[in-house]
C-alpha cells in the first residue's frame, strides 16, 4: 500500500495489482451495498458504467503487454494509452470512496488504499449552492448540456459534491412542475451528452439540475429550462 504523498504506485505491475485488488474487494456485492455502491444508485451506476469499462479494457491490455516473450511496441502503445486512461478514473474512484462516511480504514486497507490520517469520517452536509448550465447543440438531434457551481467560473464541482443530477422532459405543452421530469441521469464531469431520436427534432427539452454529495444528499434545483432539438 502507498505511504508517501502520492498513493498511487509509480510501477505499472504494482499499480495493476493495486487496481485489481480494489476491483476484487468492490466486486463483492455486500461490500459494494454496505458502502453506497449498490447497482442502483448513482456512485454504483458510475462505478459500473465510467469506471469499469475503463478498468476492463486496462485490464485486458494488461494481460497481452504481461506476456514479455509475445510482447510488441502496439501491444505496449496500447497498454500505456489503456493505463492512461485509467489512472484519472482510478484517482476520482479513491475520491469518492476516501470522503465516503461508509468507508471504514479496514475497507480503505482491504482495497490496497492509504489509511485516513485522522482515522475519522468526514461527513458532507447537503449542497445548498444552485446550478448553471449552458446549452450547446452539438449536432442534429444531440445537446450538451453544461454546468458549474452558479457564481462560479471554472467547472470545479462544490467541496463534498461528486456529480449532479439532470432531470428531464420532451414536451409540446410547457414543464413548470419538477415532477413532470420524469427522466432521470446522473454525471460526474460536465457536460451531459444527450441524444434524441430523429421524431423529437424540433420539440422542445425542459430540464433541471442539482448537485449530490458523496452520501447521496441533494441540493436545491434550479429553475426549469428549457432548449430546442436540434
Amino acid at each position: 500500500m502507498a505511504t508517501n504523498q502520492d498513493w498511487l504506485p509509480h510501477s505499472h505491475e504494482a499499480l495493476y495489482k493495486q487496481a485489481v485488488q480494489t476491483q476484487v474487494y468492490l466486486g463483492v456485492p455486500a461490500n459494494r451495498t454496505r458502502m453506497g455502491f449498490a447497482a442502483d444508485t448513482p456512485l454504483g451506476k458510475w462505478y459500473d458504467t465510467d469506471f469499469a469499462n475503463v478498468f476492463i479494457k486496462y485490464d485486458s491490455t494488461h494481460a497481452l503487454w504481461a506476456d514479455e516473450p509475445n510482447r510488441t511496441p502496439l501491444i505496449t502503445d496500447n497498454f500505456i494509452a489503456a493505463e492512461k486512461a485509467f489512472i484519472p478514473l482510478y484517482r476520482k474512484l479513491y475520491g469518492f470512496i476516501r470522503e465516503n462516511p461508509l468507508v471504514t480504514d479496514t475497507d480503505l486497507d482491504a482495497m490496497g488504499f492509504p489509511k485516513r490520517p485522522s482515522g475519522e469520517h468526514k461527513h458532507h452536509p447537503a449542497p445548498t449552492t444552485r446550478i448553471t448550465t449552458k446549452v450547446i447543440a452539438t449536432g442534429p438531434a444531440t445537446l450538451d448540456i453544461h454546468y458549474r457551481d452558479q457564481g462560479k467560473e471554472s467547472n470545479a464541482k462544490p467541496f463534498g459534491v461528486h456529480g449532479a443530477e439532470l432531470v428531464s422532459r420532451v414536451s409540446d405543452e410547457p414543464v413548470t412542475d419538477h415532477d413532470e421530469l420524469t427522466t432521470s441521469k446522473f454525471d460526474t464531469d460536465t457536460p451531459f451528452h444527450l441524444t434524441f431520436p430523429d421524431s423529437q427534432r424540433g420539440k422542445t427539452l425542459y430540464f433541471s439540475l442539482r448537485w449530490e454529495n458523496t452520501t447521496g444528499e441533494k441540493g436545491p434545483w434550479n429553475e426549469i429550462q428549457s432548449a430546442i432539438i436540434p
